[in-house]
């Protein structure tokens, strides 16, 4: 009898797998929830001793007397090789200035003519005989009169004048006026506008944004006339500043989202901001998912798209990526040529998308199951095929897994890295030989080098780069998941990942709305692109003052 009830315990194996299933969830949440309240503790003392050092002395004020300006000024930037002082006497009141500005960063053409001309040239006999120049010209008399310029800003602080001086304008200072004037704006060579590079379509509008802030914001103007269209400039950067503007409709947002795009937006404190990617890492609710919150594009028309269903838009000055907040895991999914076409092609492209996310992800540790742990779960005709193709491979299946993964991510690294012309011919090229040669060296089974080929191509169709990222790298756990655990693994693998993307908000935003919570009107456009006819409503999880899209 005893003998019998011992052959029904399991052996060691199974307990193994029991303690690893029951061990996993609850090390990754109490190392996640440990990391977390670290990063979290860390931001607000980062934030508090980060604060800058203020002189006790107010900044210095423009006096109006021409030579202790001039020299505070040159002292403070007339060191850099790049900054020019073109002095020169205003005519008709006989007043010395000087026009101070960075080399390439203005439009020389018209600060000469509607500037150095006009002062030197054509104020001749305005001033009556014998009158005293020193007291006819006033700063107003100044900007109404002699400089017929649209952008003119005053600026009473010199430590203010320097930086924007430094930042591309020129500033004018004139003997006897207690203010500096800043003419024109920065104007320095720019890029011209091409097409997007990283979100290209078939159909749809052949515009990407540029480099220059101003073009940008012009550009989203051009979209379509609405006088609702509100941005908002900040300056960012502690030690090296930049602006960023705050796009969004003020009749459509939800101004609970609005505030607390601008309080994060506040709350940065970095030397330099260099690229759009350093503000999506330093306002994300967490920085230790592996997916990103928040979305770029380089599509204009994504962007004012986004505007209209009460969603937020930020520009950084120097990139051409605009963020999009707050975001859902299904917008990652979503093209811009889903709405240009009709409703079912545009439904089948998208149910292609989900479908290819799954096998990026889930693929090579499916594999791994089957071949090493449930094998009779395939049909035995199929299973017959692998095994004979697996003959003479020396290597465990997650270990041949890992070699060609790994393979294939070194040469899409290397083909994107390599200059335009020869970078997809290496790519194709290194992919062919290295299949071959592995699969001839018996490394390698032929049925997993389709496998990795199905999972790469399918990684390939994710609309967003950054989000393909993200399943290339869940892809390598679940691969781990599954040689451990074997299909009780992956299902953990999946089930924690659904766990994570429940709790996961983006700017207050549900990240996996409208599943959960679950909004049944949202889901028109979801799996299936709707008629537009029927998209009749924004989407409700972005609370927005106006509901319906048409009035």
């Amino acid at each position: 009898m005893w003998s019998t009830i011992v052959s029904y315990i399991p052996g060691w194996v199974i307990f193994m797998q029991a303690a690893l299933t029951l061990l996993c969830p609850l090390g990754i949440y109490y190392i996640y929830k440990k990391l977390y309240a670290f990063v979290s503790n860390a931001g607000p003392k980062m934030k508090a001793n980060a604060q800058p050092n203020k002189d006790s002395t107010a900044d210095s004020q423009v006096s109006g007397q021409y030579e202790a300006d001039l020299s505070y000024v040159q002292q403070a930037i007339g060191g850099n090789s790049d900054v020019n002082f073109r002095e020169f006497v205003v005519q008709g009141y006989e007043l010395r200035a000087v026009l101070i500005f960075v080399n390439g960063m203005q439009d020389e053409e018209s600060i000469n003519r509607h500037v150095m001309q006009q002062l030197m040239f054509g104020n001749s006999g305005m001033k009556e005989e014998g009158q005293d120049s020193r007291e006819t010209l006033t700063l107003s008399a100044l900007k109404a009169n002699l400089l017929p310029l649209t952008e003119l800003e005053e600026v009473t602080e010199l430590d203010k004048l320097q930086e924007r001086i430094l930042f591309g304008y020129t500033a004018l200072l004139i003997e006897g006026i207690p203010a500096g004037l800043l003419v024109g704006q920065p104007n320095g060579s720019i890029r011209a506008i091409t097409e997007p590079t990283s979100e290209a379509l078939l159909r749809g509008p052949r515009i990407a944004f540029s480099e220059v802030l101003s073009e940008n914001t012009s550009m989203l103007r051009r979209q379509g006339l609405n006088k609702n269209l509100e941005m908002k400039v900040y300056e960012v950067g502690s030690l090296v500043k930049r602006k960023l503007v705050i796009a969004y409709m003020k009749d459509i947002v939800n101004p609970d989202l609005l505030e607390e795009v601008k309080t994060r937006v506040s709350r940065i404190d970095m030397d330099f901001i260099a690229e759009s990617g350093y503000v999506e890492q330093l306002i994300e609710d967490n920085v230790l998912s592996p997916f990103q919150q928040i979305q770029n594009t380089e599509r204009p028309d994504r962007v004012i798209n986004a505007l209209l269903e009460g969603r937020v838009a930020l520009l950084l000055d120097g990139t051409p990526f605009a963020l999009i907040v707050p975001v859902t895991f299904s917008m990652l999914l979503q093209s811009p040529e889903d709405y240009f076409e009709r409703w079912l092609p545009g439904t089948l492209l998208r149910l292609l998308r989900f479908f290819a996310a799954f096998m990026a992800l889930m693929a090579p540790a499916l594999y791994i199951s089957f071949i090493s742990f449930h094998p009779g779960l395939i049909p035995t005709e199929l299973v017959i095929s692998i095994i004979e193709t697996r003959q003479g491979v020396p290597f465990p299946s997650v270990i041949e897994v890992l070699i060609l993964e790994v393979s294939i991510e070194i040469l899409r690294e290397a083909g994107i890295r390599l200059p335009k012309p020869i970078g997809p011919a290496m790519g194709i090229v290194g992919g062919l030989i290295i299949g071959d040669a592995a699969v001839n060296a018996g490394i390698v089974s032929p049925f997993l080098v389709i496998v990795v080929a199905v999972t790469a191509i399918s990684s390939f169709s994710i609309p967003m780069y950054s989000a393909g990222i993200t399943l290339r790298i869940l892809r390598f756990v679940g691969m781990m998941f599954a040689a451990v655990l074997g299909m009780l693994g992956t299902i953990l693998f999946i089930l924690l990942i659904f766990i994570h993307l429940t709790k996961l908000k983006s700017f207050g935003v549900p990240y996996v709305t409208p599943f959960s919570p679950l909004r049944l009107s949202d889901w028109k456009d979801l799996y299936i692109r709707a008629p537009l006819p029927l998209m009749k409503r924004r989407p409700e999880m972005m609370k927005t003052q106006k509901k319906k899209r048409r009035n």
